[in-house]
């Protein structure tokens, strides 16, 4: 049985995938990592591969063979952990808008507090940005206000994207359940789930920093997907008993 699994998606991140594999690698409490690289052109992958000779055992990487998006990363990293009976597993950006400090305090808000779920939460104690235009914040704040709403989700932070799962909780979400998002809406969707099946969940306040180095991935489309798709998620919900 092997305790932490990081998992972090890329696509064209040589900037960042370097620095974020040793700040993890570095860290007192220990966790292992994996890399689903989507086909990056830029060399990602071939720098993480270099990566594993001087992390084995810890470092891991899964290779697609093009960009399908965020949540279907995330779903081959979430069975292969599975697979290795990971008990905690991790959500993690490559571009240090998530701090990999802060992922010791995530795994005690499982491990120590008992909980099923911990978020990495921007809006926990105000809101707590960095290096974001007033209009993003106010996007982003709004946003997770009105899944709120339409949802009834006690989580003031429903789109963060740093989190901890454990063991039990992804394997009744994807055992007995079926993600429908694979972008921005993805993570509200697993959160949501988590809640409905009735798993406790903590929201651990953290600064979230956009990223210095690389691309944003965010689009107009991906935010389309996550504003029409609560309201598909909870119409579904509404059909489904969710029994663990």
């Amino acid at each position: 049985m092997k305790e932490n699994l990081v998992i972090t998606p890329t696509y064209n991140e040589i900037e960042n995938v370097e620095l974020i594999i040793r700040a993890v690698m570095d860290l007192d409490t220990p966790f292992d990592m994996l890399i689903v690289d989507d086909g990056s052109p830029d060399g990602t992958g071939a720098k993480v591969k270099e990566l594993m000779e001087e992390f084995p055992n810890r470092l891991f990487l899964e290779e697609r063979t093009e960009k399908n998006g965020l949540g279907t990363a995330y779903l081959h990293g979430f069975r292969w952990a599975l697979d290795r009976d990971y008990q905690y597993i991790y959500e993690m950006d490559a571009d240090f808008s998530h701090n990999p400090n802060d992922l010791p305090k995530l795994y005690q808000a499982c491990k120590d507090n008992g909980n099923d779920m911990s978020v990495g939460s921007r809006y926990k104690s105000g809101v707590n940005v960095v290096n974001w235009s007033m209009k993003r914040v106010l996007m982003s704040y709004f946003a997770s206000k009105y899944v709120q709403f339409i949802t009834g989700i006690p989580i003031n932070d429903t789109t963060a994207g740093f989190k901890c799962y454990t063991n039990k909780v992804l394997q009744t979400i994807l055992n007995k359940d079926k993600i429908h998002f694979v972008g921005y809406a993805f993570q509200i969707e697993m959160k949501f789930k988590t809640w409905k099946y009735g798993y406790k969940i903590e929201e651990v306040p953290i600064i979230f920093t956009d990223r210095t180095r690389g691309e944003s991935k965010m689009s107009t489309k991906i935010f389309k997907e996550a504003f029409f798709g609560v309201i598909s998620l909870k119409i579904r919900s509404m059909f489904k008993k969710y029994i663990k």
